[in-house]
């Protein structure tokens, strides 16, 4: 059976979390593919964890596994959790609230199983589909985020920090990741630019965003931290990243794991 991985960080998460799982339970994925759901809750406050293990009892025929961090530990450090667990051939990144729709999984699934991508990203800017329209200066610091990005990596990317996506299992998981709150957008794009003969796609996808007041935890702080990634992963630490990224060009590349998919995808 071929999985598709949904690596789901949790924190104080508990009004949406269901409600997520719910529209994930709904979504029927393409090339036979079938779904791990992996969460991750870091040391939630709330009774995020009781909604879980209560929807997890409800819904017994759902591949879930539940994993927890006994210490808060940042988004980034959730997902390596998750990450390090799936054994999905793909894996994809889903936040815990409803700014996501899972219902969009087969657009980031399809280039890689048609055999013309190894990493998707999810893009909130380039597509016409629904965009709920909110933060002006978050926006353009976003933006600003993508362009500097860009001009290391050598990519074209219109959305470096997008939750949505989508590795092949072999790529993100031979990463070395570090960091541990929402340092991760930056480092993995500067990590999987430098392997060389990656494939990279961007799929437009729609944007649901919540205020602060409905939860949203990223700030500018956040913001100046991904700068500093930025710098770190594409100026600092670029011979150290350069170096791994050929040992994952060596092998993940040239893996057939998504063979059996592929030809599964073209019968149907």
């Amino acid at each position: 059976m071929k999985l598709l991985s949904i690596v789901i960080p949790a924190y104080n998460e508990a009004a949406t979390i269901h409600l997520i799982l719910n529209k994930i339970k709904r979504v029927k994925l393409i090339g036979g593919l079938e779904k791990e759901i992996i969460i991750v809750n870091d040391c939630s406050r709330d009774n995020t964890e009781q909604v879980i293990l209560k929807y997890i009892r409800e819904n017994s025929e759902l591949n879930i596994c539940y994993l927890k961090h006994e210490v808060n530990s940042g988004k980034g450090s959730a997902l390596h959790t998750g990450i390090k667990h799936a054994t999905g051939e793909l894996i994809i990144v889903q936040d815990a609230d409803l700014e996501y729709d899972p219902r969009e999984y087969n657009l980031l699934i399809e280039p890689v199983i048609d055999d013309f991508a190894d990493v998707v990203f999810g893009s909130r800017f380039n597509n016409g589909k629904p965009h709920r329209i909110l933060f002006f200066w978050h926006t353009i610091g976003n933006k600003i985020l993508t362009f500097v990005s860009n001009m290391f990596t050598d990519l074209n990317i219109s959305d470096m920090e997008t939750c949505y996506k989508l590795f092949r299992k072999e790529i993100i998981q031979n990463i070395h990741l570090e960091e541990k709150r929402f340092g991760f957008e930056p480092e993995v794009t500067a990590k999987i630019a430098r392997i060389p003969g990656i494939r990279i796609y961007e799929v437009g996808i729609s944007y649901y965003g919540r205020t602060y007041e409905e939860g949203k935890k990223i700030g500018w702080r956040d913001g100046f931290r991904a700068i500093y990634c930025i710098f770190k992963y594409n100026i600092f630490k670029r011979r150290e990243v350069k170096k791994n990224s050929i040992k994952i060009s060596e092998t993940a590349l040239n893996s057939s794991t998504l063979s059996e998919l592929r030809a599964t995808h073209t019968t149907n």
